[in-house]
């Protein structure tokens, strides 16, 4: 929590999923789901948003202010959520040839989020290498 604001965590069954999730998120069904006053935000990059933009007096920001960097940001997150997760889903649950094929997919787009990342940020991208075990 590092904007320092208090919450409730709630665990969701994603396999069998609640009553509350399907009315909280309606459209997906998907986690996560930020409830403010009881009304529902749901996705990620938007709760992110929305966390930044409510409570920004705090010390830091989750995403620059300078409109082009995120922009930028916006782009790689959304390039990460249209090719890289729909690819990580079907890998786990297909076999054979369609999983080579997905894979061999999968490995494609990670080169193309590492050449963009080491062009426009650099800093991130020495910051990833860092931290990840591999």
């Amino acid at each position: 929590n590092s904007k320092g604001v208090p919450y409730e965590f709630i665990q969701e069954d994603l396999i069998n999923k609640s009553q509350t999730l399907i009315q909280l998120n309606p459209v997906y069904h998907k986690v996560p789901v930020l409830v403010v006053d009881g009304k529902p935000i749901p996705e990620s990059l938007v709760i992110l948003e929305y966390i930044d933009e409510v409570w920004n007096d705090k010390d830091w920001q989750l995403l620059p202010k300078d409109p082009y960097i995120r922009a930028r940001i916006r782009f790689w997150a959304g390039f990460i959520y249209q090719k890289l997760l729909p690819n990580c889903h079907t890998i786990i649950s297909t076999f054979g040839e369609e999983q080579d094929k997905v894979a061999r997919e999968f490995i494609e787009y990670l080169n193309i989020l590492e050449d963009g990342l080491k062009k426009e940020f650099p800093w991130l991208w020495r910051l990833i290498v860092a931290v990840c075990p591999w």
